[in-house]
């Protein structure tokens, strides 16, 4: 049987989209293979997906720091599952009225959102304002209220999911029904945004799951590192005992795997992710096509 122009143009498209996955995760599949590998290996032959000699000693490591490390998971679990809900919620009800047409101050609501994307005070003044205003240095908050609770991208893709997807007439149904404004954004809106809400709520928790600049700037405590942070904190540390300062107390030829705690740090980092992102993947692509439209 003939095969059809659109079937060729499938077949293509499968076998292109195919090679690009594989070339997209040889990358990953390189750092996984890498933390397994010896350090005496990857610093003479390099990285490569068949090693000559393999090795747990970058999560033998890894693991002595375990009671350190949970607790890191524990800080950054519970800031990027707060900081999304409030953030996702915020940004959602901040979007609402902003895609309402009968709503005033539409208009300007809209204008000082979209400002936020061209300017800001910059990194003295938010320092300043957080620490010496709102007073959330070293406390759990400096982790999520600064640079990522509302964004302006955001908004203005829920807000246009709202305006593109959701009818005015089921809104006015809603309200001749006796539904209040409250009512109608629980009930109505918030069950027909599940894109969009899925989109938004994946962009913000991989912010706040990656995010170690706002631990850099507000947290000098180390009980409220999270596991950006700490990652950070222990390759500084296999640094420092691999370096010749070491030797003033006698460490300068420990054997610390250093590349390949690298490689261990990564993996730790993205595996949450790569666990959760198949579960909202379905909703991604719809949310991002259709919030995207110009309302």
């Amino acid at each position: 049987m003939k095969m059809t122009d659109e079937k060729k143009f499938q077949r293509i498209a499968t076998i292109f989209l195919t090679i690009l996955t594989v070339i997209t995760l040889l990358p990953i599949l390189l750092i996984v293979i890498a933390s397994f590998t010896s350090e005496q290996s990857l610093l003479a032959d390099g990285y490569s997906f068949f090693p000559k000699k393999w090795s747990l000693d970058a999560y033998r490591y890894m693991l002595n720091q375990g009671k350190t490390i949970f607790r890191a998971y524990g800080i950054s679990i519970l800031v990027t599952v707060v900081g999304t809900v409030v953030s996702v919620l915020v940004t959602a009800m901040l979007a609402y009225p902003m895609s309402r047409r009968n709503f005033k101050y539409r208009n300007a609501l809209s204008f000082f959102v979209f400002f936020t994307m061209l300017f800001n005070g910059g990194i003295v003044a938010s320092y300043m304002m957080y620490s010496k205003f709102f007073h959330i240095k070293d406390t759990i908050y400096a982790l999520m209220i600064p640079n990522y609770l509302v964004t302006a991208f955001n908004v203005f893709l829920i807000r246009n999911y709202y305006s593109n997807n959701i009818p005015e007439a089921l809104i006015e149904a809603a309200q001749i029904d006796g539904a209040t404004e409250l009512r109608t954004f629980f009930r109505v809106i918030i069950p027909l945004s599940v894109p969009s809400i899925a989109t938004v709520s994946l962009f913000t928790s991989l912010c706040y799951w990656n995010d170690w600049v706002n631990g850099l700037y507000y947290i000098r405590d180390a009980k409220y590192f999270g596991i950006q942070n700490l990652l950070i904190k222990i390759m500084n540390n296999v640094e420092f005992l691999k370096s010749g300062s070491s030797n003033l107390i006698g460490t300068g030829n420990m054997n610390l795997p250093g590349t390949s705690v690298r490689m261990a740090m990564a993996v730790i980092g993205i595996l949450p992710i790569i666990i959760i992102y198949p579960f909202i993947q379905k909703h991604f692509i719809k949310g991002v096509v259709v919030g995207a439209v110009k309302g």
